[in-house]
């Protein structure tokens, strides 16, 4: 069976630290054209293969091995991300419920586009990959105890689809323009969202996002 190339966080674990180390490509610290402050400071390498040291030492590697791969393991991810957006209908912030709206609404289509391209372009292929969930069983959880722990899973889970974005991206793996279009966008809008949800859990739980060590600096830096 092949990897997944998303390992998981227990469930019912709480994210304490996170810590993110990425290998320069081979011809060296290549940046996308046209790419913004951000993405400079953020992605001036490529992140494969990761690894990043999450809640009770669990390796969380991740690596891009091609298009099919990336589209294959990003419906999953997806999937799992739109569970747990939909129990934000119960937070009693606005902002969350907003929040988990917008993110069940968005990919869910993006889960129907990737279905259809691995149709069109890969068929017969199985898409069914070894995906590893990330994020805790939120149905128990109500008010706050239900908003941190949906922000604590969610930044992390967020910072992976950034990560395979950006290698596909990086290494030039994507196959159709389409491909390489919809990677770009899924890390320009993840990040945005990571960085709203830091805000967050700053404002309303006291996080310490921000001041997390091995973060690269990119991530909450000026936006």
């Amino acid at each position: 069976m092949r990897r997944s190339v998303i390992a998981g966080i227990a469930a019912g674990s709480v994210l304490a630290t996170a810590v993110v180390t990425g290998v320069a490509v081979a011809a060296g610290n290549a940046q996308p054209p046209h790419a913004t402050r951000w993405q400079q400071q953020s992605y001036g390498h490529d992140f494969g293969p990761m690894s990043g040291m999450w809640p009770m030492g669990r390796m969380h590697p991740t690596s891009v091995g091609s298009e099919f791969d990336y589209l294959a393991e990003m419906v999953a991810h997806h999937q799992e991300a739109v569970t747990a957006a939909r129990q934000l209908q119960r937070s009693g912030r606005a902002e969350m419920r907003a929040l988990g709206a917008s993110i069940v609404k968005t990919q869910t289509a993006e889960i129907a586009t990737m279905k259809t391209w691995l149709a069109a372009w890969y068929p017969g292929r199985s898409t069914v990959v070894d995906y590893q969930a990330m994020m805790r069983d939120l149905s128990r959880l109500s008010g706050d105890a239900l908003d941190e722990a949906f922000l604590q899973d969610m930044i992390p889970h967020h910072m992976v689809a950034v990560m395979m974005s950006q290698q596909l991206l990086m290494r030039g793996q994507a196959e159709h323009g389409e491909v390489r279009a919809f990677a770009a966008g899924v890390r320009d809008a993840q990040h945005t969202e990571m960085f709203q949800m830091r805000h967050y859990l700053s404002d309303w739980f006291d996080g310490t996002w921000g001041n997390m060590p091995g973060m690269p600096g990119g991530i909450w830096g000026p936006h």
